[in-house]
């Protein structure tokens, strides 16, 4: 998965603790990328229920409070892979091993990938505003 998950994550966490809209050219300066990487990953939240934004007027607003919005809906609204975890394509079927690794690997990718998936579920965008606060980033 590339880093469009914690760009999205960035973005609802500039939009949920600011007081005033931001364009796409002052987010992309807090997250560190071209505003296009912006309005694209904006457009994925928005589509995933998350935001909300109006064509020629800068800023957006969350969809819904921030104690509703799980980090497990961000990873959904970005299109992650069902499994972070890929197996290799073709092992040799006539090597032991090759035999048996896709499904001991479909077996422990699995459990990982819902562990992930329970754990992002319990963490809100509150919990992130929260963490920003304690750590001195939001005055």
């Amino acid at each position: 998965m590339n880093s469009q998950y914690a760009i999205a994550v960035h973005i609802l966490a500039l939009v949920g603790t600011s007081e005033e809209p931001m364009s796409s050219e002052e987010m992309a300066g807090s997250v560190g990328v071209n505003p296009v990487v912006i309005r694209h990953v904006t457009g994925l939240l928005r589509r995933g229920g998350l935001l909300v934004t109006q064509r020629g007027v800068p800023g957006a607003h969350l969809a819904r409070p921030a104690d509703q919005i799980s980090l497990l809906d961000v990873y959904r609204a970005v299109g992650a892979p069902d499994t972070v975890l890929k197996r290799h394509a073709r092992p040799n079927p006539a090597c032991p091993v090759g035999a048996g690794i896709q499904g001991v690997l479909d077996e422990v990718f699995g459990e990982a990938q819902a562990a992930l998936e329970a754990r992002l579920a319990q963490v809100r965008l509150a919990d992130v505003h929260a963490a920003l606060a304690t750590a001195g980033a939001l005055a």
